[in-house]
């Protein structure tokens, strides 16, 4: 990706999201899928709903909508990351052709006001864009959504040096008296783990190539150190935002050095980490801060003039993303999806979020990096690791 200052925004909101939304429960979150779909909305928007989107967003609000299509085009064009942006709208709502014009290129779909087809539709389209790993949509659709903006993000490698399986059973920590699935592998390539020197302490980055564009730094903090602080430690180290050692001395985070037999006497590192599996339901709408989504759920008034005749409020802005790290490679998906309804219209009960809890010996932090740019599309926070199969 070339436009390095969008990158820099998509990797605050990430630093950011982290900070505020990851705790004591696994987690994924892809806030690469959540920043187009914030600037297809900050162009058109107006008073404070425009000023609070684009302080979320860093960028200037005339200049949103262009960098959305660039950034989707981006993520779309990256080796091993396909990404798709979808709108849909009521024939009632009355699109401005200013918007629409400046959509991305065959983005816009129709809302028939039949509510099981358009749900049928919507979720065929989140299966398409993640190829099948999301099933859902994952906002509502009902007879008063007017309209629907959503992106799909699918993430993709191959590690260039795969794991080994074996059975772990840590003897202290969270997952003490477990049995769990240990991938390893032992190589030569000391280049793959570094210690950031973080003002909360040192912070071990351990970097597991896949054969494409993609990278996963596995991350580990000091022991109390929470999940988005050390997340966003991460995002900060990537910048080099602190000074950094190689690993080879073992003095970060789960790092030990010892010798064992070799043949040939050079130096080894070996990794290992638990297998895992995390899936998430987020609620985009408890970060107004995150997110600037504060002033437009507010539905008292219409906030998005550019967009349609009708007067317009965001009823909904959700996103459902899911991770796997496995001995030969890394899979991920993120589906977010935004509503919006008439202005002055009652707001539908909020739905209940899905969590699945996600408790490496113990916690760590994960984030999908972009090897050229450093963006980093899916970031999240492992508690929970695979068990290891009965025999």
């Amino acid at each position: 990706m070339s436009d390095d200052v969008t990158v820099r925004a998509v990797n605050a909101m990430t630093a950011r999201w982290a900070r505020a939304a990851v705790g004591e429960r696994g987690t994924v979150l892809a806030a690469a899928g959540v920043w187009p779909l914030l600037a297809l909305l900050t162009t058109p928007a107006a008073g404070p709903a425009r000023a609070e989107l684009a302080r979320a967003l860093g960028t200037a609000p005339e200049r949103a909508m262009d960098e959305a299509r660039a950034l989707l085009a981006a993520l779309d064009a990256m080796d091993g990351t396909d990404a798709a942006a979808g709108v849909w709208a009521a024939r009632s709502v009355g699109l401005r052709p200013e918007w629409r014009a400046r959509l991305p290129e065959g983005a816009l779909g129709e809302l028939t006001g039949d509510a099981a087809a358009d749900r049928a539709a919507l979720d065929a389209w989140a299966r398409r864009g993640t190829d099948g790993m999301i099933e859902r949509m994952p906002v509502a659709v009902g007879p008063g959504t007017l309209l629907v903006l959503a992106s799909a993000l699918l993430l993709r490698t191959t590690w260039r040096t795969p794991f080994a399986e074996r059975p772990l059973r840590p003897a202290e920590g969270p997952w003490a008296g477990r049995t769990l699935t240990e991938l390893y592998r032992r190589t030569e390539n000391g280049e793959q783990l570094r210690v950031h020197a973080t003002p909360d302490g040192p912070l071990t980055d351990a970097r597991v190539a896949g054969t494409n564009g993609l990278d996963v730094h596995l991350l580990l903090g000091p022991e109390r150190l929470p999940g988005g602080a050390v997340l966003a430690h991460g995002v900060a180290a990537l910048g080099g935002a602190y000074p950094v050692t190689p690993g080879a001395d073992g003095s970060g985070p789960g790092l030990a050095v010892s010798s064992v037999p070799s043949a040939h006497g050079r130096p080894l590192t070996e990794l290992s980490a638990a297998r895992w599996t995390v899936d998430a339901d987020h609620d985009l709408l408890r970060w107004p801060e995150v997110f600037g989504l504060g002033a437009v759920a507010r539905a008292s008034a219409g906030h998005f003039p550019g967009i349609a005749v009708r007067p317009l409020a965001v009823s909904a802005a959700r996103q459902t993303a899911t991770a796997t790290f496995g001995p030969l490679g890394f899979r991920a998906a993120a589906v977010t999806a935004i509503g919006m309804r008439a202005a002055g219209m009652a707001l539908p009960p909020p739905l209940r979020s899905k969590l699945v809890t996600a408790r490496f010996t113990r916690p760590f932090g994960f984030l999908a990096v972009h090897r050229a740019s450093g963006l980093v599309p899916v970031a999240g926070w492992v508690t929970d690791p695979d068990p290891y199969p009965a025999v």
